[in-house]
């Protein structure tokens, strides 16, 4: 361990939050947790003190991270009667890492600003197996100060952790990040259904295009998952229909259009629609699988 031990917070240890939370641990820091439903037991044993509300949460612990679904539940995580602020004292830290609206964190920020603390923006990318890994991608919003102060804990989550600019860029990025990711995987989707259409093995289709231009991360992950049909998941659909939606409510803010991510947010939610809604989004195939009548492979 190459810090001082430190007493944080966690709040939200879902298939992402827990193994987050677990890198903190196991670096030998103090942890106090908090979540809907059970706490998983591998915290627990490995010393994690479970709190029964933010606010005791945040009493105990000197950084706070939260890790939840979306806008409304950040707000009543931090603002609710027994939420995180009402246990802040001045010089704590509040990391959101959930991935939500800039113009609301920036009105988070400002509130937690006003009682003496510090608040980052900090979402993250790479799914349940970056997080497991510790490889997650981490773009933070927020005072360089209080960025440096955290970063070394941040560096225990993720491998690429970068201050992007003040309160809310952080989740500015993290919104231009789904736009890409969707995108791609609307990409390989429609590349993959085709090649099977036409007859050709869309396994070794895979294979040939990971040595071309076309190689990508969701090529090589998420193609792998549309073949293999193993949409167990890593991130869920509805999670980044709500992230384009974020996406789309932005654009309509800033008077720009974003076409391609319209398209995008509506197969996700087309897949909805079929019952794929928390499945990963790598299931985003089965919309296009539904409109051309033909699997990109037969579900085993």
């Amino acid at each position: 361990m190459t810090q001082t031990p430190l007493k944080l917070g966690f709040i939200g240890l879902g298939i992402m939050g827990a193994p987050m939370a677990g890198h903190l641990l196991a670096a030998g820091h103090t942890l106090f947790v908090n979540t809907v439903g059970p706490v998983p037991p591998q915290l627990t044993a490995a010393g994690a003190t479970v709190c029964p509300t933010g606010r005791s949460v945040a009493e105990r612990a000197d950084i706070v991270f939260v890790m939840v679904p979306d806008t409304p539940d950040v707000e009543k995580v931090l603002f609710s009667e027994y939420g995180v602020a009402s246990g802040l004292a001045r010089g704590k830290t509040v990391v959101d890492c959930s991935s939500i609206d800039p113009i609301a964190t920036r009105g988070f920020a400002e509130k937690i600003k006003n009682l003496r603390c510090d608040y980052l923006d900090a979402p993250v990318s790479g799914g349940e197996v970056g997080a497991k890994a510790a490889s997650l991608t981490i773009m933070v919003g927020g005072e360089p100060k209080a960025f440096e102060r955290v970063k070394p804990l941040l560096e225990l989550m993720g491998k690429n952790v970068t201050l992007v600019g003040g309160p809310g860029d952080g989740q500015v990025c993290k919104v231009a990040n789904q736009i890409i990711v969707g995108l791609n995987i609307a990409a390989v989707a429609e590349a993959l259904v085709y090649a099977s259409k036409a007859g050709a093995d869309p396994a070794k289709v895979r294979d040939a295009l990971m040595g071309g231009f076309a190689s990508s991360r969701v090529l090589e992950v998420h193609g792998k998952r549309m073949i293999e049909r193993t949409f167990a998941p890593g991130f869920r659909i509805a999670l980044h229909q709500k992230d384009l939606n974020l996406a789309l409510q932005g654009a309509r803010t800033l008077g720009i259009a974003l076409p391609h991510t319209a398209s995008a947010a509506q197969l996700m939610q087309s897949c909805v629609a079929l019952g794929h809604g928390q499945s990963d989004h790598s299931a985003l195939v089965c919309a296009i699988e539904n409109m051309t009548q033909h699997k990109v492979m037969p579900d085993t």
